[in-house]
């Protein structure tokens, strides 16, 4: 194996060694510094890979790479217009990732990585094993939806699964950093594409699979297939972790056991190998108790709290238990991981500015999400739940619909924008609307999302909670081709420190008016 190489200083790489069963044109070897899939990023010391992405061929930007000074390009088919030398693998993104794995000095291999894939959850999950890791005394680092993390340093994400390089400069980095342990978040994408083919799993959790980015797989089968991916991305004596309560992951629980790896099933019900009985719960949060069946896992039997509130939290927990359990962390450093860990950004996050109800900001944007979050805060709330939600724009519209049914779970809804991007907000509205169960009048029609904040916030009593689904953690709102700021947490603190004197006024309007 290569010796280790610094974050910021790639080692060359030769691609004949690398690739053995790669050809060549133009040449007997091609020695790699560096890589990049974008032809905006080519200079003299990199080699462009020509990948195909979702709309457009990677092979179309391989002149303009060559143009900037790439001095070589890794492609599925030689090119005849193009003059520099060429390496042919039969899969390109692939050979990327493990280019990429390689002029960083191997850095996944060094460290126990936990990818985690899922419609919902992942976030979450992540940050929980990131916590319980760090509680036993270990160094983590993050890859996900919030932030990438090398263990000492943070940054803001830019996609929820990093592009093969930047994974592996993040990697590099944990090493640097002194991390022996990685929690990433593996999107359908992701997977579909093959960022993480060259990153050997330590554990893999599947905590959930239902509807979301059918524009992009275009049914249930294909983002099903683009999730059981991370099955063979799991290295010898490695584990993966099922959420058996769930019917879509519970499909590849006999495809993981074919793999021969570890398969840990996690529910709320005594089947599973590893199961929590809820003890108490409230919109504070859950103490519940973690136990494995006999057999199946080590035998574990204790408590836990954590201030996260709502059931799918407790799977989530169970999750990067099951990881952590794995990994050899004792129950008292799971325990303590979880406590200590007060919230996620965006996932079920408080927002107290002395209100007399409750708020919570969630980035539930799938109808299954959705419904849960509202069930579950439906069944800890004393007065309404009432729910504000939009749709995003140039995205799956057939979810539009399903959304608002598992809104109307909610005793009242606000319909609102998202991120409508180049769509018109009326008509995702529209799409929305029609889902609406027959007899269901309870909504309100708000396209600007601040105003309709403020009006659920108006339709708010004492003992009532709201919850602003759909963005969560996001700082900005898209509308047309403009990244606009919008963070619905500032958003709905700053328009409660406003509530009193709102509700002041339209009170003394109604007084004027008789209405």
């Amino acid at each position: 194996m290569p010796s280790p190489a610094r974050s910021n200083h790639p080692i060359p790489v030769s691609l004949r060694r690398l690739l053995p069963n790669a050809s060549f044109v133009g040449c007997s070897d091609i020695v790699a510094a560096n890589a990049t899939e974008d032809s905006r990023q080519a200079d003299s010391d990199t080699v462009f890979a020509a990948i195909s992405g979702t709309h457009v061929d990677g092979i179309l930007f391989a002149r303009d790479a060559v143009q900037r000074g790439c001095p070589a390009v890794l492609a599925e088919r030689p090119l005849s217009d193009i003059s520099v030398p060429q390496c042919i693998v039969p899969d390109a993104k692939l050979a990327y990732s493990q280019l990429c794995d390689a002029i960083f000095g191997y850095p996944s291999r060094r460290l126990k990585v936990c990818g985690v894939t899922g419609t919902n959850g992942k976030s979450t999950t992540a940050w929980l094993l990131q916590s319980i890791l760090t509680a036993a005394g270990e160094r983590c680092g993050l890859l996900g939806t919030i932030e990438y993390s090398d263990s000492v340093c943070v940054e803001p994400a830019t996609l929820t699964t990093p592009d093969s390089r930047q994974a592996a400069h993040w990697f590099r980095r944990m090493v640097d950093a002194g991390a022996s342990c990685a929690a990433i978040e593996l999107s359908s994408h992701a997977l579909k594409q093959r960022r993480a083919a060259a990153t050997p799993l330590a554990a893999a959790v599947i905590t959930n699979v239902t509807q979301d980015h059918f524009d992009y797989h275009g049914n249930f089968e294909d983002y099903l297939a683009a999730k059981s991916r991370i099955l063979s991305l799991v290295a010898p004596g490695g584990c993966i972790v099922i959420n058996a309560d769930d019917a879509g992951s519970a499909r590849l629980i006999e495809p993981a056991r074919q793999t021969g790896h570890r398969v840990i099933t996690i529910g709320l019900t005594p089947n599973a190998d590893l199961n929590a009985s809820i003890l108490d719960e409230s919109l504070d949060g859950t103490r519940f108790r973690i136990s494995s069946a006999p057999g199946s896992v080590e035998r574990v039997d204790f408590e836990v709290a954590t201030s996260l509130p709502a059931r799918h939290n407790v799977m989530n927990c169970l999750a990067a238990t099951a990881v952590a359990l794995h990994f050899r962390a004792s129950p008292e450093s799971i325990a303590a991981g979880i406590e200590q860990l007060p919230s996620v950004p965006g996932r079920l996050e408080r927002i107290d500015a002395g209100q007399p109800f409750r708020v919570f900001v969630d980035y539930a944007h799938t109808d299954d999400a959705l419904r849960r979050v509202v069930d579950n805060l439906k069944s800890l709330t004393t007065g309404k739940v009432i729910c504000l939600f939009g749709a995003g724009g140039d995205r799956d519209r057939a979810k539009r619909p399903l959304l608002a049914e598992a809104a109307s779970h909610a005793d009242a809804t606000v319909v609102t924008s998202d991120n409508p991007r180049t769509e018109s907000p009326t008509q995702i509205i529209e799409d929305i609307l029609a889902g609406f169960p027959a007899g269901y009048t309870e909504f309100h029609i708000e396209p600007d999302r601040r105003r309709a904040i403020a009006r659920a916030f108006l339709l708010a009593e004492p003992g009532d909670c709201v919850l602003i689904a759909g963005k969560g953690h996001e700082t900005i709102q898209i509308v047309g081709n403009k990244r606009r700021p919008f963070d619905d947490r500032l958003i709905a603190a700053e328009l409660l420190r406003e509530l009193p004197s709102v509700r002041a006024a339209t009170a003394a309007h109604s007084a004027e008016t008789g209405s």
